[in-house]
């Protein structure tokens, strides 16, 4: 009763409710925030996580421009069951290049964070025409016109450089050549495609993505949904050998 009575009372004094809300909030707020300044020190860091390409970014933009996130997280939690149907749980560092970040629980469709090389170009590409040509099930949406339609690529360096300001380690020579790299990567018999795995590293992947003589919005997503999870091989290294990932 006695606590009551003091809240009642609190209640009545207009200037000693304030602050009563205002140092509540304080260490709600001090809880939240302080954490931030060890940040460096506790979230990890991998040698080999590299950059997206243009192309992997265009990618992505088109990812979240169509509202591929509505339906399908990119976060595997630590849960077996996850782990077990998905592959190893997601690393802080594997996200450290994301802006925003695609993470979340709402799953309408699969999580696809581990979907890189799960399925083949041509899987993804009848995929995204028409989802029940490879899944009957299926209840996502079609997205033909992905097929059709030519890949914006001018605007890239802008792309480039916005996410540098935001911490991405874009080189001024990534940022110079972003158009021409986007379309030397979806085609590796051009004068360019040697320049892109010089500036993006050995493991980025030079093919035509959609199938199709001309870089479209295909290239770009099929580009994007292929390199989900092989950013860096950190997450493998610490897969039990004994874990088998359901297909």
């Amino acid at each position: 009763m006695a606590l009551f009575k003091a809240h009642y009372n609190l209640e009545k004094n207009s200037i000693a409710l304030v602050i009563a809300i205002i140092l509540a909030a304080s260490v709600g707020g001090l809880v939240e925030i302080a954490p931030l300044f060890t940040i460096d020190e506790t979230v990890e860091t991998t040698e080999d996580m590299r950059v997206y390409t243009p192309l992997e970014l265009a990618g992505r933009n088109i990812y979240i421009r169509e509202g591929c996130y509505a339906c399908h997280s990119q976060m595997i939690r630590t849960l077996r069951d996850e782990v077990e149907r998905y592959g190893p749980y997601s690393l802080a560092a594997e996200s450290q290049y994301d802006h925003p970040m695609l993470w979340g629980s709402k799953r309408t469709g699969p999580d696809i964070a581990r979907l890189g090389g799960k399925y083949s170009d041509d899987w993804h590409v009848a995929h995204l025409i028409n989802p029940r040509a490879v899944v009957p099930s299926s209840i996502m949406p079609a997205y033909p016109w992905l097929a059709s339609a030519p890949l914006e690529v001018d605007d890239l360096s802008d792309h480039l450089v916005a996410l540098r300001r935001l911490g991405v380690p874009y080189t001024e020579d990534m940022i110079a050549n972003a158009s021409q790299d986007a379309a030397a990567q979806a085609n590796p018999d051009s004068a360019g495609a040697g320049g892109v795995v010089e500036r993006y590293g050995e493991a980025t992947t030079l093919r035509r993505f959609s199938g199709m003589p001309r870089l479209t919005e295909m290239d770009a997503l099929v580009a994007y949904l292929q390199v989900l999870g092989q950013l860096t091989q950190a997450p493998y290294a610490a897969q039990p050998a004994d874990t088998e990932v359901l297909q």
